[in-house]
């Protein structure tokens, strides 16, 4: 499934972020940072062929031809998890529009279930970011991309950004939406039967917001 489209970040500072995350005695506050931290990068990555323009503008010393990004950026989060990627990437898009997706997925059928949209009628960006930390089956990432394209975003103007996927949840979005762009921090290889990515993160919701039970 590897191609153009898909793309998995090699990156020491990644790799040292999220096997932090990986640790059970990660508290929710270093969890947060490191979600952030991971989230900016592939931020940074995943807009290195924006459409930029270009304008004139004065320093102190002289004229110049400065650019800035010309499409305008809409941020997807899908609730409440992606919220740990939103300010990541209003750091680098300060002026995104943020469209909260609220989804869960069923515990015994492991389907999607929609529960919130703040998509207004007509979508007034030209590129969406859908921010979704954990693809596991893959089942809420399609209904999100379902409802983005609804929305009237086309495909190639959608990426994708995930901290971490399963193989078969990735082979999934593939499957599904083979012209998405998908970036990635890092992919398992192992979805057990419960649905969760093996060595995986846990519950990201949880672990970002202090909600674990004991």
């Amino acid at each position: 499934m590897f191609n153009k489209k898909y793309h998995v970040l090699s990156h020491p500072l990644v790799n040292a972020r999220l096997s932090q995350l990986r640790q059970t005695n990660t508290n929710s506050k270093d969890f947060r940072e490191g979600i952030h931290d991971i989230s900016l990068i592939l931020g940074i990555e995943a807009t290195r062929n924006l459409e930029e323009e270009t304008f004139q503008g004065q320093t102190p010393v002289g004229p110049f031809t400065g650019t800035t990004i010309k499409p305008k950026v809409g941020l997807t989060p899908i609730l409440r998890a992606g919220l740990g990627m939103t300010d990541a990437l209003l750091s680098l898009f300060p002026s995104a529009a943020v469209y909260h997706l609220g989804l869960y997925r069923e515990k015994v059928s492991l389907q999607p279930v929609e529960y919130y949209s703040k998509l207004p009628p007509v979508p007034p960006i030209d590129t969406c970011f859908i921010l979704d930390p954990l693809v596991a089956t893959g089942g809420t990432a399609c209904a999100a991309l379902a409802m983005v394209l609804d929305w009237g975003v086309p495909i190639s103007k959608i990426k994708l950004l995930v901290v971490l996927g399963s193989e078969e949840g990735l082979n999934h979005v593939h499957t599904e939406y083979p012209e998405l762009e998908i970036w990635v921090a890092a992919v398992d290889p192992t979805l057990t039967h419960d649905g969760l990515i093996s060595p995986g993160l846990g519950d990201t919701g949880d672990r970002l917001f202090n909600t674990i039970r004991v």
